[in-house]
């Protein structure tokens, strides 16, 4: 029988025609996409061309396109397979493939067109193809030129990638930061370990001068490495050299817990400014559909639990007291294993535990789980579970629960290890005490109530057992409360903004405060107020100014309120 090459040639244009829409659309999505397009094709194998649809496992006579596909396979030879046998014709076709079936089908036409007779095409033939090709000679001039930019553009992105599997990200603060007092503020504790026996008492020190203004910068660099393209390998490095003003009015124990904007830091052990450290190192997979699994020896605490769509720092409030609950967990980021599983659209359960390991005390004595005198399973760790309800897109329910175990430091618990204690204590009367265990449970809530209007807040009880090792001295327990409520304003003055305003009590001692050698105070309570103001001027730069009033600072009553105000400079890529 006699190939009719009009027949295959509107067969192309079809296929041409149909596509172009395609091609136009996915042109849109932009170099994000041609660089993911890229990745796939470097991992695909190559495609084999097939002389008989029954070579092609996945395709079965009752697909509705299977004749289509049969007459291209064995009429015109222009369709290929992957060398597992497959056609995968339900996945989304790549410009690359696009490209490679049409040269497919362009070759056996004109390899027909070659061989053919003359009188194999006729006037009519002919002049029904010249209106074809004056009809669509702009839509296929276009094409071509695109085609040519992203082949250019493809090269280019191969030529210059990082990785075919990591990708960079970073994020990068620059703070603007000052502090001053409206008096002297009385602090506890000249040291962070006390040398001197308290007297009547608690030994006390006087800041009478404000601090200086500082700016200072935070740096994220983060690895995000995938190898099936639902695991990821995260590295993220980080450094910085911020010693925030507030910090020169606080108790021992409570550096970085009151007026510190969470990016004004460090990042790493104070002595080494602009040092860079590993900050998170752990790699998470799914275990099934709705199960996710990380491991590693610096897992970051704060991924998992307590998340608040209104006070996450990159956006919302950002002090350390506001960001999460004050009294939550000993171990920002630690040695173990985290599991995320998604009972239902509603429900979310968390559990996690943990063994020391921080970036900001790196040294042994502080990251227990990679030292071997004490190990993954020796204090200081914690166990923790978080059950997440979401009735609505828009309302949020979170159920915290955390058991810490926290190794004693020169015969004292507290300070950045310590929590739910905010100081240190002893035995009350400047002995030593043993490892200690706290429990420590969280209710946290974020709800949208308008597009414009929200609501947030958390409340916390802790209660750490203090064991005496002198003998004769009672057991006993400091007893703690945070609050926290606030307001948010989504899209406040312009789109992808965000206002929050916090109030804050990050640490009430409700009982056991004879056993603080450090942050009872006079028995006053602190409060604190936040106002944040994410502003973004764009996709990558944003402001965020802040101000921080701290009402009855280190737990005095009679202490002076201080003021902190921050500008932050925001930039990410």
């Amino acid at each position: 029988m006699k190939f009719n090459c009009l027949s295959g040639l509107i067969i192309v244009w079809s296929f041409v025609v149909a596509s172009a829409a395609s091609v136009e659309a996915e042109e849109a999505m932009g170099e994000k996409q041609v660089a993911q397009a890229t990745i796939v094709s470097n991992q695909e194998q190559t495609m084999a061309q097939v002389t008989s649809v029954s070579q092609l496992s996945d395709v079965q006579p009752t697909d509705w396109a299977f004749q289509a596909l049969q007459s291209l396979v064995e009429r015109y030879g222009c369709i290929a397979g992957y060398p597992d046998g497959t056609y995968r014709g339900n996945r989304a076709l790549t410009r690359y493939e696009f490209a490679a079936g049409l040269n497919a089908c362009l070759d056996r036409v004109n390899e027909l067109i070659t061989t053919a007779t003359a009188d194999s095409v006729s006037k009519e033939d002919l002049a029904t193809l010249q209106r074809l090709q004056a009809e669509f000679s702009t839509e296929l001039a276009s094409l071509r030129g695109r085609l040519d930019a992203l082949e250019m553009q493809a090269s280019e992105l191969e030529a210059n990638q990082f990785s075919t599997t990591t990708k960079l990200t970073g994020n990068v603060f620059v703070n603007l930061t000052g502090a001053f007092a409206d008096g002297t503020v009385l602090a506890e504790g000249e040291t962070a370990f006390r040398t001197q026996p308290r007297t009547a008492t608690p030994l006390l020190r006087q800041i009478d001068s404000d601090p200086n203004i500082t700016l200072s910068n935070y740096i994220f660099l983060n690895f995000n490495t995938s190898f099936t393209g639902r695991d990821s390998l995260v590295t993220q490095l980080v450094s910085g050299n911020a010693r925030s003003p507030a910090n020169e009015f606080v108790s021992a124990g409570l550096f970085n817990t009151f007026g510190t904007p969470y990016t004004d830091q460090t990042g790493t052990p104070t002595s080494g400014f602009n040092s860079v450290y590993v900050r998170e190192l752990f790699y998470s997979f799914p275990v099934g559909d709705n199960i996710q699994v990380a491991v590693g020896p610096r897992v970051n605490w704060f991924r998992y639990f307590d998340n608040n769509r209104f006070t996450n720092f990159l956006r919302g409030a950002s002090s350390f007291n506001s960001i999460g609950s004050t009294l939550a967990n000993a171990i920002d980021r630690g040695s173990g294993a985290a599991i995320v599983w998604n009972l239902s659209k509603q429900l979310k359960f968390s559990a996690a535990y943990l063994g020391e390991n921080t970036e900001f005390l790196s040294s042994p004595l502080f990251n227990s789980s990679s030292n071997p005198s004490q190990g993954l399973f020796n204090p200081t760790n914690t166990i923790s579970a978080e059950l997440g309800f979401a009735p609505s897109d828009r309302l949020n329910l979170r159920f915290l629960y955390t058991r810490s175990n926290i190794r004693a430091i020169a015969g004292q618990v507290g300070g950045a290890i310590g929590e739910p204690i905010y100081g240190f204590a002893d035995d009350g009367f400047d002995g030593p005490i043993d490892n200690a265990s706290a429990d420590t449970f969280v209710f946290n809530f974020d709800w949208l109530i308008a597009s414009g209007l929200g609501i947030f807040g958390r409340y916390s009880y802790g209660s750490t057992n203090i064991e005496p090792l002198t003998a004769g001295l009672p057991d006993g327990e400091v007893n703690a409360q945070s609050v926290q409520l606030g307001v948010a304003l989504p899209d406040f003055a312009k789109e992808g903004a965000l206002f929050t305003l916090s109030y804050v009590i990050p640490f009430a001692v409700l009982d056991g405060r004879n056993f603080l050698a450090s942050g009872g105070g006079d028995g006053g309570v602190q409060y604190e107020f936040e106002a944040t103001y994410y502003y973004p001027l764009t996709d990558n730069i944003a402001l965020v100014p802040a101000f921080y009033l701290i009402g009855n600072p280190n737990n005095f009553s009679d202490n002076p309120t201080i003021y902190v105000g921050n500008l932050r400079a925001q930039f990410t890529f």
